[in-house]
C-alpha cells in the first residue's frame, strides 16, 4: 500500500463534512459536560496548586491546572474527590506517561506503588564492536 496516505474516502468518493462536524461537535460537547462537573468540584475542594510539583495557579492561568483521576478511571468521580488530584499540564502528562509505560511493562516505576515486572535486555548492541574496529584498523 505504498503511496496510499491520508484517510480513506467513502465509496462515493465524497466526505460528508456536515456529518463529520456533527460527530466531532457532539464528542466535544460530551467531553466538556463531563469535564465541567468533576473539574469544577475538584477546583472547589482542593487548592489551586499542582499536587506533584507545587506550582500555584491563579485565575489567569487556571486553565493549565488539570484534574487527574488517581485510578485512571474517568467514570469514577466520587463527590468527596478521593479519586482526584489537581496537576499542572506537565505533571499530568507525566502521570499518564508513567501509567502507559507501567501497563505495557516498559518501566517508569518511580513514584508508583507496586512493582513493574519486565524482562531486561538480552542483547548487547556493542558486542563485538572492539573486534570489528580492530579488524578495520589492520591492513
Amino acid at each position: 500500500m505504498a503511496g496510499n496516505q491520508g484517510p480513506r474516502r467513502p465509496s462515493g468518493g465524497q466526505i460528508d463534512h456536515g456529518k463529520l462536524d456533527a460527530v466531532v461537535a457532539k464528542a466535544r460537547k460530551q467531553a466538556d459536560t463531563r469535564m465541567a462537573g468533576y473539574r469544577e468540584q475538584s477546583l472547589r475542594i482542593y487548592p489551586w496548586v499542582c499536587a506533584r510539583c507545587g506550582r500555584e495557579f491563579t485565575l489567569p492561568n487556571l486553565h493549565e491546572l488539570t484534574v487527574h483521576h488517581k485510578d485512571h478511571n474517568h467514570d469514577n468521580n466520587p463527590s468527596d474527590g478521593s479519586n482526584w488530584e489537581n496537576l499542572c499540564l506537565y505533571c499530568h502528562d507525566w502521570e499518564h506517561q508513567k501509567y502507559s509505560q507501567q501497563i505495557t511493562g516498559q518501566g517508569a516505576t518511580f513514584g508508583l506503588t507496586g512493582q513493574v515486572t519486565g524482562q531486561s535486555a538480552t542483547q548487547s548492541p556493542f558486542a563485538g564492536l572492539k573486534d570489528a574496529l580492530d579488524k578495520q584498523r589492520k591492513p
